[in-house]
Parts: C-alpha cells; structure tokens; sequence
C-alpha cells in the first residue's frame, strides 16, 4: 500500500482541516443561533447577541464549501459516492444554512414583534438541524453504509439513522451549543455575559456525558488497522480531557481557557474521526464489498499537483483573513448599545445633524465690546 508521504494523503488530510475548521469557527455560530432567543430576554440582548457573529458567520460557511469542493476535485470517487446515498440529508443540510442565513440578515429588517418572533424559532431550528445531520452523516462514513461493488451506497435514511449516527448528531449539537454559549460569554458584558456563562455551566454536564459515551462506543467499535489504534485512542482520550476541562474553568470565570477547551476538544473529535477513516473514505458494511480508499477515489497525479500549487497560495491568505476578522471585530457588545437609535456618520467621523446644521454660532457681543 502506497505510503503516508503521497498527494492522496495530503488532500484527505487537507480535507480533514477544512472540517476542522469548518466545526471549529461555524460551531460557535450554530450554538449562538441555538440560545440566543433563550440567553437574551428582550429583543435589544438579543440583537446583540446576534450582533457578536453578525459580521463574520457566512465567511465560516466558506470552510465547508471548500471542503466540498476539494472533496469533488481530488477523490470525484469519494465525492459520488457520498451523494449517492447521503444526497437527502445533505440537501436538508442546504436548506438549513439557507434559513439560518436569512433568518440572520433578514430578521432585524422588520420592526414587527410578529415578524422577529418566526425567525426567532427558524434560527435555533436551523442551527441545531445542520450539526445534527452533518454528525450523523461524518459518523456513517467510519461506522459503515451498505454499498455495492460499484462503489455507491445502496441504503435509504433509514439505513443511514443508526444508533451510533444519531448519538453523534446529538452529541455534536450539545457540544456546539457549549462552544457556543462560551463565545457569548468572551463577546457579551454585563448581565448578558453572565447569563451565557451560565448557560454554558448548565450545558457542559450532559455536553460531557454525551461526549464520553460517544468515544466509548466509538472505541468498542475502532476499525482502525493495528499501527494506528493507539493514536485513534490517545486523539479519543484527549477529546475527553479538553472536554471536561471547559466546565470547571468556566465555573472559575475563565471562560476564554474555557472556550479554547471547547475549541480544542472539536478539533481532536474530527481529526479522531477522520484518522479513524483513513485510508478509507467509506466503510462499507456489505459483506465482501471492500471500502472505497483515497487512492481507488483521487483524481491524477497531474490534478492533485495543480491543486496543491493552488492550495498552497490561497490557504495562507484565508487563515491570515479569519485571524484579522476575529481581531477587528473582538469588541465586547452589551443589549444598551443596541437600545439606543443609531447616529448615521459622515465620511469625517461626524454625524448628519452635526453637518447640516454647521458651525456653533458665536455668543453675542456685551455692551463692553468683549463676547458675552
């Protein structure tokens, strides 16, 4: 079998950092779209707290476009396969970021109660069906789908919801609305902070739990070849750890050492799954049907080099863009500025009011011939 050191395994690995960070960045997001309504309890906390992924959520959505878009460039095998039998949930998955996007530019546009409180129920549905899904879906891929010698899954949902599938989304859903309460906590001030640290303290037990029994199963189930068991393991156990860590450190108030546990407790779970995988891109639980492999998928020598050129050019700025946005937009938001009417500004820094009506006028000379 060929070696590590080959174009097949850098872009299955490539692939597996765009999940990364697809669940890292947009995780947080999901679990914002989540708890708002529940976290902020008038309508100015709850633009606020919609206020701190405002400017930055559509540009985590790139992640997973990439990844499906490397996915189709270098393993087109992997790539017809997954939609062969996933084709279903992942056009549910679509619509899910479509509602949630709307419900995110479009929910302040309208003054009306009425019109607020529907988006106010599209969002937390949305954010909580796409993890759902995608956690069933990336669980599927290394627990086993039945498929043919052709390569294409054979299964309907039902096949696709098993029991180890379904924990997955649920436990990736928990985990995301944790991420995310811990990112309203580090964004939001006041009572608005406070409040999402506490929710996050409310949700870390079960997020534990879930996640624990996740990992059990996942090990008395490992497919993984001799070689890499230990580091499948050791990924496994270290998920657990950085897991556990968030809620005693935001039981401290140290909720960005909190956030960053979260963060890195994503991280290990996907590169968990995705080493577990490799070098299969699909279990296949047919018997005598073998696994589809990176290398029986990936495109030719020649595409994989054009790709890795490319990659190589444009994954330095992408990552250099996302820290810069996270910098420029690291204010800390509270419900009172979002009470107060907004003063439209000139391209001089002053407002409207201040340009049109010109300078102070003078006070009046006193009878002496010095200003009053």
């Amino acid at each position: 079998m060929p070696g590590y050191l080959n174009l097949p395994s850098l872009w299955f690995l490539f692939i597996a950092v765009l999940w990364m960070g697809f669940f890292l960045l947009d995780g947080f997001d999901f679990g914002v779209g989540m708890l708002y309504p529940l976290v902020g309890r008038d309508d100015a906390e709850r633009r606020a707290l919609l206020g701190t992924i405002l400017p930055v959520w559509d540009s985590y959505e790139v992640w997973l476009i990439v990844a499906g878009g490397a996915t189709f460039a270098a393993f087109p095998g992997w790539y017809a396969s997954l939609f062969s039998g996933f084709y279903l949930p992942l056009f549910l998955v679509l619509l899910a970021l479509i509602v949630r996007g709307v419900a995110i530019e479009y929910r302040s546009k309208h003054a009306g109660a009425a019109w607020r409180r529907r988006w106010d129920i599209a969002m937390p549905i949305a954010s909580g069906l796409t993890p759902l899904l995608l956690g069933v879906a990336i669980a599927d891929l290394a627990h086993g789908v039945p498929m043919d010698a052709d390569g294409n899954v054979t299964g309907n949902l039902a096949d696709l919801l098993t029991g180890y599938g379904i924990l997955a989304g649920i436990t990736l859903v928990v985990v995301c609305a944790l991420h995310g309460a811990l990112f309203l906590a580090i964004r939001t001030h006041g009572a608005l902070a406070e409040r999402a640290r506490r929710t996050a303290l409310g949700l870390w037990p079960l997020a534990a739990v879930l996640l624990a029994g996740f990992l059990a199963w996942s090990a008395v189930q490992a497919a993984a070849p001799a070689p890499r068991r230990i580091v499948v393991l050791v990924l496994a156990g270290a998920t657990l750890l950085a897991a556990a860590a968030a809620g005693p450190l935001a039981w401290l108030r140290r909720t960005l050492a909190a956030f960053g546990a979260t963060s890195a407790a994503i991280v290990l779970l996907v590169a968990t799954l995705f080493l577990w995988l490799y070098p299969r891109v699909l279990v296949s639980s047919t018997p005598g049907v073998a696994s589809p492999t990176i290398f029986s998928t990936a495109s030719n020598h020649y595409s994989l080099v054009a790709m890795t050129i490319v990659a190589v050019i444009f994954l330095p700025i992408v990552l250099v863009y996302q820290v810069w946005a996270l910098w420029v937009f690291r204010a800390r938001l509270g419900a009172e500025e979002f009470r107060r009417p907004p003063k439209p500004l000139d391209w001089f820094g002053s407002t409207s009011r201040e340009r049109h009506a010109g300078p102070e006028p003078k006070p009046p000379p006193d009878a002496s011939g010095g200003e009053a």
